[in-house]
């Protein structure tokens, strides 16, 4: 399967297709083509990097709402 850690991280972290496309500025049917091929190195390491904003925002989302 092609982008294999790509699909894992978004899995793991609970980040949706269309929350990554929104970050990437593109839409979640152009990311779903994208991860149909094995993208570059470069590119790969950018969408963990926007996976891992994503994830800490809503992480922080979640503790702001526990303590309201």
């Amino acid at each position: 399967m092609a982008n294999k850690i790509i699909r894992d991280e978004l899995k793991t972290r609970g980040v949706r297709h269309w929350e990554l496309a929104y970050e990437l500025g593109i839409s979640e049917q152009i990311l779903v083509r994208w991860l149909r091929f094995e993208l570059s190195e470069e590119h790969q390491l950018d969408m963990l990097m926007k996976i891992e904003e994503i994830a800490k925002r809503k992480e922080r989302s979640l503790e702001t709402e526990r303590k309201e």
